[in-house]
């Protein structure tokens, strides 16, 4: 019998939950969605100190084609528990939560139905109280509980209810009272959405459009599990390329692109260049720099030394560099604001962005709300988003590899290559040790580029263990043409030497 506690994925549960992908069997069914939210409400129950029959739960979904048959399943459990279950129907992870805090709803929990970007067959559950998203040892518990749960289904009554439509309002508000003294709102501003078929194309329709903007040549607003026209996905460079080309093409003020369930989000300048990754962060704390003067931003662990130098001597923030993992950034964010530190914004370079004035909630549309409103001030002053990013730099080159593990115990092997890596840069010249560091090992190198003229080639690399995979990704950079083809194959040639990884044969930056 499949073990349901192998569908946890951090603080989120994931898993197949159709066919036709060959070698991947579904385990993610009715039933087991059943389970599953039988045992949430279980948990919930617990939590909230209410008897399951006083709660009242939302569910929603994105665009996925098993999203129908998991919120039978779902809603089948609330009612066998004697709870009320409430059919929020398409939506975005971010308004589910909102759900939960809401007056106009102020439901006990929500559920949301998604796998962010995977692909088509897949499909997850997340999971809210007004606390926030569950964490990862929640999650634990709840499978646990389903482990031991036996659904055996039954019917439901139908209750509706209209989150996003109450979500959009609220966006539609936040613009409205950020442009007050702007003269025609989002009149003349020209913005081009990529919902990339998921559930954010109500961002165009929904609440741009209704407050003047032109949205002509948004694209990819219809739901469509399918996602016939690129990932959803924001860090993909097929869909990034995307959105890039038809803000050129529309000649737009501005392009916004969501994710899958609308809690990431990125965006193009006017000049049809991407503000991701680095750039998004940088431009999420600049807008907030000014509300929280020396402030803390907690990023990942693969930011650049460029938007280090940024942060702190052109903001005059505080850069906290952390884990990968977006619950790692959050939860980080939110014990240093405890502690005094005033971390207003926790975000990494996927675009998962949550201020603390939004409940440090990662919501890719209120990330985008403040970039509306950024961009429409800057156009009244003849200017644009861009203006904003004035003095960042950027590598001259950048490179990630995935190596896999191999050997069965590949978490002992991570381990001993960090460790040995460590002594390693100890005896090297021109290699040191950033500190401090909270995941992998990351290095700074200062290496001479091999020309008669002296000149030294500077930058990072940073070698991890994969949060959920048998993997090691190295993520590294150079602030000099040239310099990933001297430092990466002296990091290959170490790591080279054991046995379980695999090492991919490496023939120059490109």
């Amino acid at each position: 019998m499949f073990d349901i506690r192998k569908l946890q994925n951090g603080s989120d549960i994931r898993g197949i939950a159709i066919d036709g992908v060959p070698g991947e069997e579904v385990n993610l069914d009715v039933v087991n969605a059943g389970r599953i939210t039988g045992a949430f409400v279980y948990w919930l129950s617990q939590k909230v100190h209410k008897n399951p029959v006083m709660l009242k739960i939302a569910i929603g979904h994105d665009s996925r084609l098993s999203a129908d048959e998991l919120k039978s399943g779902a809603l089948q459990a609330i009612s066998l528990w004697g709870a009320e279950g409430h059919d929020a129907g398409l939506a975005t992870t971010p308004a589910m939560f909102m759900a939960t805090v809401m007056p106009q709803f102020e439901f006990d929990g929500a559920i949301m139905i998604t796998a962010s970007h995977l692909p088509y067959n897949r499909n997850g559950f997340k999971f809210f109280t007004a606390e926030g998203g569950l964490d990862k040892e929640d999650i634990a518990e709840i499978l646990k509980l389903a482990a031991k749960y036996t659904f055996i289904g039954g019917v439901y009554d139908e209750h509706r209810t209209n989150v996003m439509q109450m979500y959009a309002a609220h966006l539609r508000q936040m613009i409205s009272l950020g442009l007050k003294d702007v003269p025609g709102c989002l009149k003349g501003m020209h913005i081009v959405v990529d919902a990339g078929n998921g559930a954010g194309g109500f961002f165009a329709t929904e609440v741009l459009k209704p407050l003047g903007a032109d949205i002509s040549g948004s694209q990819f607003l219809d739901p469509d599990g399918h996602f016939p026209n690129h990932q959803p996905n924001p860090e993909n460079s097929e869909a990034m390329a995307s959105i890039c080309k038809a803000v050129l093409d529309n000649k737009a003020d501005l392009g916004i692109i969501f994710d899958t369930d609308g809690d990431r989000s990125s965006a193009v300048g006017p000049d049809g260049k991407p503000i991701a990754r680095n750039e998004i962060i940088a431009l999420a704390a600049a807008i907030g720099a000014e509300d929280y003067p020396g402030g803390t931003v907690v990023t990942d662990s693969i930011t650049s030394n460029e938007l280090h130098d940024f942060l702190e001597n052109k903001l005059g923030l505080r850069h906290y560099r952390y884990k990968r993992g977006y619950r790692n950034v959050i939860k980080k964010a939110q014990e240093l604001s405890y502690n005094g530190m005033q971390a207003f914004l926790a975000i990494e370079t996927s675009g998962h962005g949550a201020f603390s004035d939004n409940y440090y909630l990662d919501d890719g549309a209120f990330l985008a709300v403040q970039i509306v409103i950024n961009a429409a001030k800057l156009k009244a002053e003849g200017k644009d988003i861009t203006a904003l990013l004035e003095g960042l730099g950027s590598p001259a080159e950048s490179l990630e590899i995935r190596m896999n593990i191999t050997a069965e115990d590949f978490g002992a092997v991570g381990d001993q290559v960090l460790a040995d890596l460590e002594k390693w840069v100890e005896e090297k010249d021109g290699l040191s040790l950033e500190t401090p560091n909270y995941e992998g090992v990351r290095v700074n190198y200062d290496l001479p580029a091999g020309g008669a003229d002296g000149d030294h080639v500077r930058g990072w690399f940073l070698l991890r263990k994969s949060l959920h995979d048998p993997v090691m990704p190295l993520n590294i950079e150079s602030e000099n043409e040239g310099g990933i083809n001297i430092m990466l194959p002296m990091v290959l040639d170490f790591i080279g030497k054991y046995d379980g990884i695999s090492v991919p044969q490496y023939s120059g930056a490109k």
